[in-house]
């Protein structure tokens, strides 16, 4: 199994690749104003919150964005299908995840996380820049079908705009702004498995889900974002910032199985995660990948579960 995770080095050599910068920061600002500060040569803004979700509601905070949306999305930040994607933020890669699972889902082959992300670039003596290599304006576009649903539910295909001409970015080199034309992205919903507010529910007593959020907000004693504080009944609580270091790499491959062996992950049992928006359990996914275990996404997460007054909350 080819590791989801690339190094900053590994990263600087290529010469064709789409780079995502996805930072974000909860309560904002807008991660956009990080970027603009400065960013990895040639990446390109990607927007948690209107690229990689649709708007918030009864589905969540970060609820799964419809294919055609997503594929539009991605063909203005200049994915193609045949080009190599890598993603990363400035928080453990806690966001970026959302940005790997996404495209995975959506069908995308070859997507991968800068591991520690862009302090783990600076640290490595890598540039960094202010430019912002030009994008496709939303109308420079023809018409053309997503590819339906692969097998896991993402919402109906849609006729969606395509961008007329595509191009890739290099990462380490200097010239980087000519290559962030439009791509040729095509959307195949059902890459990576998902689960219901049922199936989640069903999960946590024949299986293991997984609650990646902090202890506290698990156990019901704070929650600073949604109108309920618990979680769902018999799921395991297992905080996403302990999948990587103090320097926000991901622990090796081998002491991840070991932290996932004593939450009930085992090679045979069904897993899912679960946080409060579908971003963080991500990240939960991305390590349990990283360790060689398959688990599915609640996208909607706690935000969709209590938004249903008819489910049940667990404390404690």
């Amino acid at each position: 199994m080819s590791s989801p995770l690339i190094t900053p080095a590994e990263l600087a050599a290529l010469d064709d690749v789409t780079v995502l910068d996805v930072r974000w920061r909860l309560g904002g600002p807008p991660g956009v104003e990080y970027y603009r500060e400065g960013h990895i040569p040639g990446a390109v803004y990607c927007d948690l919150d209107t690229d990689l979700a649709s708007p918030p509601g009864e589905g969540g905070r970060h609820p799964l964005p419809e294919a055609g949306a997503f594929q539009h999305a991605m063909r203005r930040l200049g994915v193609s299908d045949g080009r190599p994607v890598v993603v990363y933020d400035d928080a453990g890669s806690t966001v970026a995840a959302r940005a790997w699972w996404a495209l995975r889902y959506f069908g995308h082959r070859d997507v991968r996380v800068l591991d520690g992300g862009l302090p783990a670039w600076i640290e490595a003596g890598l540039p960094t820049t202010k430019d912002a290599p030009d994008l496709p304006g939303p109308d420079a576009v023809a018409s053309v079908g997503v590819v339906p649903d692969q097998g896991a539910s993402g919402g109906p295909a849609s006729e969606v705009a395509a961008p007329s001409a595509s191009g890739g970015a290099r990462a380490g080199g200097a010239e980087v702004g000519e290559g962030a034309a439009g791509g040729d992205f095509t959307a195949r919903p059902g890459g990576m498995p998902v689960l219901t507010a049922d199936e989640a529910a069903a999960l946590a007593t024949q299986g293991v889900l997984l609650d990646a959020r902090a202890a506290e907000r698990y156990r019901g004693e704070v929650e600073p974002v949604d109108p309920v504080a618990g979680h769902v009944p018999g799921a395991v609580n297992a905080p996403t910032t302990e999948n990587v270091g103090p320097d926000g790499r991901f622990r090796t491959p081998a002491a991840l199985r070991e932290r996932f062996a004593g939450l009930g992950v085992q090679e045979g049992v069904r897993t899912g995660a679960y946080c409060g928006s579908g971003v963080t359990a991500a990240h939960e996914v991305l390590a349990l990948e990283v360790a060689g275990l398959p688990a599915a996404l609640y996208v909607g997460s706690w935000s969709n579960w209590v938004a249903d007054p008819s489910r049940p909350v667990a404390t404690g």
